[in-house]
């Protein structure tokens, strides 16, 4: 007797009967992969809780064992944003501006401000006589341009230098050899630049963003969040108008390096409101503009220049290729994941060894030294031990690479955080040095108008 299976009808009905459980067998694998992947999740999850509850626990010993105490950023009760992902979030201080800046000729380049000037009409040559006047003699008033024709000569300033910076405010310090300016943008935003004369030089603090999206607890920017970035022009008109201030005598205090020469910003740091490297293309832009003959852009010496990061770890990676030889700076602030994924968000996506691995990559490529940022912070991070680990760090990636600078914490208004006793301080950089790691304790300017690291809020 044939058996049903095997008759004609069963055998032409196979295909459907097999694709039907195919089709649910493929739903059923579906479900069972995401069931596993949150499952995978969770245990992940648990394992980093174990993990981070554990190094707390070590790190709450290693003080005790020193006779000290551990802070945490919790304790002002902070708490860092997450996203679906388990990943810190930006700070927004509303919702992102996406209004674009007028261009500006510091925008461009000079083939480009050519090209503008033909569309307006114009020979090709005013482009050069325009960038002297702004890159040279650090003016936009088209009143003292008298090279150019006097007809249209108000209109071209118009088109070619739209005002992007206002002055607001401006406070004085240290006698005269600091000043910190508050700055409107065209949209309304603020931001701050901090002037510092120093003896043989004079340095600049620039903004690279209106606020900062990097939510660090204990810097005021980074509470106050991020309003957008900054535009290549808006960043050097920083330069631009701090150099007509103190070639208006504006900046007091005595020249100290004896010379003779008009002075002018030889130095620029990056340590201004933003995390330069979140606004990468338009920072990059400004820096070759700062270093580019004038009167293409401001003939400044690369080696004055420092650009600082918390520690995005892709865009390190990529300055070496801008071959322009600036000072690198990594704002570490820990050197260990626990305390650090508290003081710096971003630490959870890219941890300590690999934001170390990038700035030594940049050092191996660049053969200019690094600088590591360190703000010392009482019974937070300025712990023995916590030198110690560093200077391990440090030096398992080789000698001579790297200098330490370690910056007493300066206040922001209700942190409850204060900067390091003098003497742990000193401790600190002893541990550093005797382990053979080139240590200099930064000096601050501008806490007596809020002009110092951490503490630019833009606050009229």
């Amino acid at each position: 007797m044939t058996s049903p299976k095997n008759t004609p009808a069963a055998v032409d009905a196979a295909p459907d009967a097999a694709r039907a459980p195919e089709h649910h067998r493929t739903r059923t694998s579906e479900a069972v992969a995401a069931r596993a992947d949150r499952a995978a999740k969770h245990h992940d999850s648990e394992v980093h809780h174990a993990e981070a509850a554990k190094a707390k626990r070590i790190s709450e010993l290693r003080a005790r064992k020193e006779g000290r105490a551990q802070v945490r950023p919790t304790a002002e009760g902070w708490k860092q944003a997450m996203g679906p992902d388990g990943r810190p979030q930006l700070q927004f201080a509303q919702r992102p501006r996406v209004s674009q800046p007028p261009v500006h000729l510091a925008d461009l380049s000079l083939k480009e401000r050519q090209d503008k000037l033909k569309e307006l009409g114009l020979p090709a040559f005013r482009a050069k006589q325009l960038s002297v006047h702004y890159f040279q003699h650090y003016t936009t008033d088209p009143e003292r341009m008298s090279d150019l024709p006097k007809a249209g000569r108000a209109e071209l300033a118009v088109a070619m230098f739209p005002t992007l910076l206002t002055e607001v405010k401006r406070l004085t310090t240290d006698k005269g050899d600091t000043i910190k300016f508050l700055w409107r943008l065209f949209d309304g935003s603020l931001v701050e630049s901090v002037l510092m004369r120093y003896p043989g030089r004079i340095t600049l603090c620039v903004s690279s963003q209106c606020g900062c999206g990097m939510n660090c607890p204990f810097c005021a920017t980074g509470q106050a969040g991020l309003t957008r970035n900054m535009s290549t022009a808006e960043i050097l008109d920083q330069i631009v108008q701090a150099n007509r201030v103190i070639a208006e005598g504006g900046l007091g205090g005595k020249r100290r390096d004896g010379g003779h020469d008009a002075e002018r910003v030889t130095n620029i740091v990056f340590m201004g409101m933003g995390e330069p490297l979140a606004n990468y293309k338009r920072v990059m832009a400004a820096v070759h503009r700062m270093v580019d003959e004038a009167p293409e852009g401001l003939g400044m010496s690369a080696r004055g220049i420092t650009v600082s990061t918390v520690g995005l770890v892709p865009a390190i990676n990529k300055l070496a290729d801008e071959d322009v030889p600036f000072t690198f700076a990594l704002s570490l602030h820990a050197p260990d994941d626990e305390l650090r994924d508290e003081l710096i968000p971003v630490n959870s996506r890219w941890k300590v060894d690999e934001a170390l691995d990038a700035a030594y990559g940049y050092y191996k490529r660049t053969g200019r030294r690094v600088s590591i940022e360190y703000a010392l912070i009482k019974d937070m991070n300025d712990h023995g031990w916590r030198a110690d680990l560093l200077a391990r760090k440090l030096n398992a990636r080789g000698r001579g690479w790297v200098h330490v600078n370690p910056i007493p914490l300066n206040p922001t208004p209700g942190s409850i955080w204060t900067a390091s006793e003098p003497d742990v301080t000193r401790e600190f950089i002893d541990r550093l040095e005797s382990a053979g790691v080139p240590t200099t304790l930064r000096d601050t300017r501008g806490k007596e108008i809020d002009g110092a690291c951490g503490q630019l809020a833009a606050a009229e």
